[in-house]
């Protein structure tokens, strides 16, 4: 399947973190195909192996050595304890692990669940959550179909994955407490490879560009040229931004980036120091 020294990456098959895993990958400059069924791609580009697998299985190939990076979720790690490096949170992929009971149950606190029953597909980091809150109740194991195991009456309240909440509003349950939140997290092998480990350091360093230019926006826009250093204080750049003289005399043009949770705010305060013609463009890598 792979050659000596190549680089084995797993990501998940199919499910929540397939599509942003692929498109991460193919962000830090990773050429290959993939298709529905298939069991890896190799890189045209790299000397790297793309393996598709179930999340699940994810730890535990990164931990034995079959794969030397993963991309799964903080929650599949948490339940499952498997002893590998967390190397980069990615940003994608978020859900949390909620408690929820029936619309109309009588459950209203999280005090309330002592000695009932919660169905799960998460015993241990449930079993952890109500240690933490000093209370007993009893975990029924599901490997599926959590949220239907109120109504066929399994279990009086569910400890599942919520993203949306669609898949709860459908079954008439509400939140009562959430457990943990989890993301898309970059994990690898305790101790790899040396001979891996450039090659390693060379993917981070790609995806923590392709994260860190998520979180900004390029702008570039005129202004006079007295209003330059209060034009510093809002859109300083990495260091400082670009400035560059226009044709006339009294203007110029500046260049920077600017986060996006700021963006609109930096906007209207640009405009009051009299900025025009603002263009703003996506980043697609940010390497600082």
């Amino acid at each position: 399947m792979q050659p000596n020294g190549t680089l084995r990456i797993a990501i998940q098959k199919s499910g929540r973190l397939s599509e942003g895993s692929l498109i991460l990958l193919k962000q830090m400059g990773l050429e290959f195909e993939s298709y529905r069924d298939r069991l890896f791609a190799q890189c045209r580009n790299m000397s790297i192996d793309i393996l598709f697998l179930r999340d699940d299985d994810i730890p535990e190939y990164v931990r034995d050595g079959v794969a030397d990076l993963g991309i799964v979720g903080s929650n599949i790690l948490d339940e499952s304890q498997v002893p590998v490096q967390r190397l980069l949170p990615l940003d994608f992929g978020f859900c949390s692990l909620a408690i929820a009971v029936p619309e109309q149950s009588s459950l209203r606190n999280i005090s309330d669940l002592a000695g009932k029953r919660i169905a799960t597909s998460y015993p241990f980091t449930l079993a952890r959550f109500l240690k933490s809150k000093c209370i007993a109740a009893e975990r029924v194991l599901l490997k599926g179909s959590v949220e239907i195991a109120p109504a066929l009456q399994v279990a009086d309240a569910v400890c599942d994955l919520v993203s949306t909440g669609s898949t709860l509003r459908t079954n008439r349950l509400t939140v009562l407490e959430t457990v943990s939140r989890s993301q898309a997290v970059l994990i690898g092998k305790k101790d790899p490879m040396a001979k891996k480990q450039k090659i390693i350091e060379k993917l981070l360093l790609r995806a923590q560009g392709v994260q860190e230019a998520r979180k900004y926006k390029y702008i570039m826009f005129n202004a006079p040229a007295s209003a330059l250093e209060a034009i510093k204080k809002l859109v300083p750049g990495c260091k400082r931004p670009t400035v560059m003289p226009l044709a006339d005399s009294g203007f110029i043009a500046v260049h920077s980036v600017v986060l996006e949770e700021t963006f609109w705010d930096v906007v209207e305060q640009i405009r009051a120091c009299g900025g025009s013609a603002i263009l703003v463009s996506p980043l697609e890598k940010f390497i600082r």
